[in-house]
Order: structure tokens, then C-alpha cells, then sequence
């Protein structure tokens, strides 16, 4: 009896080092709504957000409906959130959230044009995201067109093409972004260029059709951007078992051991198919942070009913570190990487 008193005291105090707010921390959500008082999301510790304009449910809009609203908005997010991380989709073309006063082109046609006139693009995007409050891009895509047929990248066009077309434009993305403290994401790490499949919809097995070239992107810009987001796609190559998103072998080895990236690493939204399909959220939270993953992207793109809150991932998590499922080393590292780039951004 003695014995499992001091084994469940010793527990209790370990486990107090971590305080709710490092965990929430970690996370990024979706929210439906611009009433932040519904949201309980104001003084929970959540890392950030996602924001939308298009609602899911058909509604007029989401989060906001026009660059007043949404200055509006980030006004308010800054108030009653601790240094948050404000993100959009701003690539350009099909992917780009924000369509007021610019509509910006797709990464093929920037190709197409020169890094002079890229240049000029991305830092009117990046001028007009700073001025709205917004402080995340997740963006640019490092994806290789190598697939004709990939349509979630190429069929698009999100990709600037070959090797050397992407590290240039990209490059020229990032230091247009950072020229206003905008923060860059590199995405879909390890590369979607080659796939067949969509993840927002299911499994997507890039097996047969990956190519280690596709990871040359990441080699050449991990310094200079500020986050890299990992894709749901799964690669027996790089790891048997796990979708990259989940997998140790991808982000602690890959990412970070031989490519030597120090940054933020970011899921892609937890919610899809290729996610939700195949794990619960305990085992989804749980294998993402035991990878390595800094922040879990939940995008609550979904019906409201099945929204999930700040409150439930806290939850969940620290239920996990009760258990040992999950290590506290883990959580602080996460921090150390989290709030070196918001010190960054404020």
C-alpha cells in the first residue's frame, strides 16, 4: 500500500512539471464562427489557429467574410490568445484563403513568369497577410511536379516545377514572407509530387511511385524556412508501419537527424481521411507526438458537431503522459521549438 503511495505521489508531481498550456500549445485548430467567447479557445494556451473564410456547413462564411472582419478577428485572437500562431493556406491559384483586393496566380504560371515577378507577387501577398494579422503562411509547396497524373499537385498546379524551379521560387516565397513576419511552412514533407491518391479522402501508398530526389527541396531550404509540414502519405520506403505524419523514422531521423531541420515541425490537418480512417484521436495524438511532431493541426473543416475543442486534445494528452504513453521530454522540446518562433513573430 505504502509503495503505491509514493509511486502515485512521485507520479502526480512528475507529471505537474507539464502544465496545461504547454500542452495546448502544441495544438493548431479550426473554429467555426468569429465569437471567439463561444470558442473557449481565450486564455486556454492554444498554440494558434487556422482560419477560413468558405464554410464547410454552407454557411456565408466561416471565420470572416471580409479584410475587415478578419483584422477584426486577429485583433481579437491577439487579445485574448497568448502570442498566437495565425495561419491560412495562402499558396495561390486553387489554394489561397485570402481574396480581397489580390487574386494570386498558381505556382506554375509564377514559373512561367520569372522570380521578378514572383517576387513582386509574394511580397504583395505578404504585405497584405501582415496587414490583416495574419502571421503563418502554410506555404510555399515543395512538392516536384514528377507525376502528370498526381492530383492533388501537379493537376493544380501548386508545384513550380523541377528541382531547381522549386528551391528558386520557393526561396523567393521566404524571403518575401519574412521581409513582413509572415512565418513560412515547406510542405507536403517527404513529397506528394509522385502520388496517385488524395489523403484528404483516404490511404494514399506512394511506394512504387516515390523518389528520393523528392526530399531535395528540404535539404537545400530547412534553414531558411521557418516550419515543414508533414503529409499523411505512406512510404514502406522510409517507414513500414506509419503514414509520415505519425512516423519517428520520417520526422526525429529523416527531418530532423539527416536533414538537420531545427524549426517547427507541423502535421497536415489531422482530420482527414488518411488520418481519421485508420487511428482514433488518442492514438493519432499519441503517435504524432512520439515521432516528433511539434504542432497537431486540426482544421475542424468538418461538421460543427464534430468539432474538436481545445479542451478534449488537453485532455487526451495528458491523460497519455499519466499513462507513459507519452514522454514530458517530448512536450518541452516541442515548446523550446514553438515559442522560439512566436518570440520570433511578437
Amino acid at each position: 500500500m505504502w509503495k503505491f503511495l509514493i509511486f502515485f505521489t512521485l507520479n502526480s508531481i512528475i507529471y505537474a512539471n507539464i502544465s496545461n498550456k504547454e500542452i495546448a500549445n502544441m495544438f493548431i485548430l479550426g473554429f467555426n464562427g468569429d465569437n471567439l467567447s463561444k470558442t473557449k479557445l481565450c486564455g486556454s494556451g492554444i498554440g494558434g489557429v487556422i482560419i477560413f473564410k468558405k464554410s464547410p456547413t454552407g454557411k456565408p462564411y466561416k471565420n470572416f467574410y471580409d479584410a475587415k472582419s478578419l483584422k477584426r478577428l486577429t485583433n481579437n485572437l491577439k487579445k485574448c490568445i497568448d502570442k498566437p500562431l495565425i495561419a491560412v493556406d495562402q499558396e495561390g491559384g486553387l489554394v489561397q484563403r485570402i481574396k480581397f483586393s489580390h487574386k494570386y496566380p498558381k505556382a506554375s504560371t509564377v514559373a512561367k513568369k520569372g522570380l521578378r515577378f514572383a517576387q513582386k507577387t509574394y511580397e504583395t501577398m505578404a504585405s497584405e497577410l501582415h496587414s490583416l494579422g495574419v502571421n503563418l503562411n502554410f506555404a510555399p509547396v515543395a512538392d516536384l511536379a514528377i507525376n502528370p497524373n498526381n492530383q492533388v499537385i501537379v493537376k493544380y498546379g501548386r508545384s513550380y516545377g523541377n528541382l531547381n524551379s522549386v528551391v528558386a521560387y520557393d526561396s523567393v516565397f521566404i524571403n518575401a514572407m519574412h521581409k513582413y513576419s509572415v512565418a513560412t511552412t515547406l510542405k507536403h514533407f517527404p513529397g506528394h509530387g509522385s502520388s496517385l491518391g488524395d489523403t484528404h479522402k483516404g490511404f494514399v501508398d506512394v511506394t512504387k511511385l516515390w523518389k528520393p530526389i523528392e526530399l531535395q527541396p528540404y535539404y537545400k531550404l530547412a534553414k531558411y524556412t521557418d516550419a515543414i509540414m508533414v503529409a499523411h502519405i505512406y512510404n514502406k520506403i522510409l517507414d513500414a508501419n506509419y503514414p509520415a505524419s505519425l512516423s519517428k523514422s520520417v520526422i526525429t531521423n529523416k527531418l530532423r537527424g539527416d536533414i538537420g531541420f531545427g524549426g517547427v515541425v507541423i502535421t497536415d490537418d489531422l482530420q482527414m481521411g488518411a488520418i481519421k480512417s485508420h487511428y482514433t484521436l488518442k492514438q493519432t495524438i499519441r503517435l504524432a507526438i512520439n515521432a516528433g511532431d511539434d504542432i497537431l493541426l486540426f482544421a475542424n473543416q468538418l461538421s460543427p458537431k464534430s468539432s474538436i475543442t481545445i479542451d478534449k486534445l488537453v485532455k487526451i494528452t495528458r491523460e497519455l503522459l499519466e499513462q507513459g504513453a507519452i514522454k514530458e521530454s517530448s512536450i518541452k522540446r516541442a515548446n523550446v521549438r514553438i515559442n522560439r518562433l512566436k518570440n520570433r513573430l511578437y
